[in-house]
């Protein structure tokens, strides 16, 4: 017969002899389903479309983005470029590098997409023009490995909708926070980064939060945010001289004008 202690190791042989063949099992799954299914396309992402829940409320479910680096010699700088004409605010875009003009690198996310959720990517990026990036001009930013295959997209402003920010076209405190949140899912020096590489803060910024002088009550992650703004040198000053909106017509205007 077998006592007690043969029993206890039979049954974890046993336990471990189907673990091992489950294990096989996804593995052969894995290596036969996705392997044959690898992307084709992927999409760069350096501005809303780095934040998670943004970005896959255009994708209609939940797919997984890396942090990366566009390289400066891509000859692109992100800045505040472009009009978004619906909402009538001034969104992250990109500008090309002047004859002699040092680049800067710019961070963001890429993530893989189908045939349809390009197409939904193109149908939201509506102001803009999609332009492939050379898998030379990436690098890692963690520890995931980049795309060994397939195209790289990144979206460029159109000529038509392009213009710093104005009255009319400020810069949003809530279209900021989305961005900025998206850099803290990776770290608060990338989202740092975010700040210290975009091009063409203004004093034209709205803060337009819901409940704005209490935004911790819609929002626990803002003042994480603004301590970022206010501890940054490249936002500082012009975060500290935003307007609700209640005031920002009073006080901008006049400055618009003249």
């Amino acid at each position: 017969m077998i006592g007690t202690q043969g029993l206890r190791r039979l049954l974890v042989a046993v336990v471990c002899a189907i673990t091992f063949d489950a294990g096989l099992a996804n593995a052969a799954d894995w290596a036969g389903h996705h392997l044959e299914n690898l992307p084709t396309n992927y999409v760069f992402g350096y501005g809303s479309l780095i934040n998670s829940p943004s970005r896959n409320a255009t994708l209609r479910s939940m797919v997984t983005a890396i942090p990366v680096r566009v390289l400066a010699a891509f000859g692109y700088v992100r800045t505040w470029n472009e009009h978004n004409p619906t909402a009538r605010f001034t969104a992250l875009g990109l500008r090309k590098i002047a004859a002699g003009e040092p680049g800067n690198t710019i961070n963001g996310v890429i993530y893989p997409v189908d045939d349809q959720q390009l197409a939904d990517n193109d149908d939201r990026e509506i102001g803009y023009i999609r332009a492939e990036i050379p898998p030379s001009q990436i690098e890692a930013v963690g520890w995931e490995r980049l795309p060994e295959a397939g195209h790289i997209w990144i979206y460029v402003p159109k000529e038509a909708t392009a213009g710093g920010p104005s009255f009319d076209y400020p810069l949003l405190q809530t279209y900021i926070d989305v961005v900025i949140e998206g850099g803290f899912e990776h770290s608060p020096e990338f989202a740092r980064e975010i700040l210290d590489t975009t091009e063409g803060w203004s004093p034209f910024w709205l803060n337009d939060r819901e409940l704005a002088r209490r935004p911790w009550v819609r929002d626990p992650d803002a003042r994480k945010v603004d301590q970022l703004l206010a501890s940054t040198p490249a936002t500082a000053m012009l975060y500290a001289n935003r307007k609700f909106p209640e005031t920002y017509a009073e006080t901008l205007k006049g400055a618009a004008a003249r």
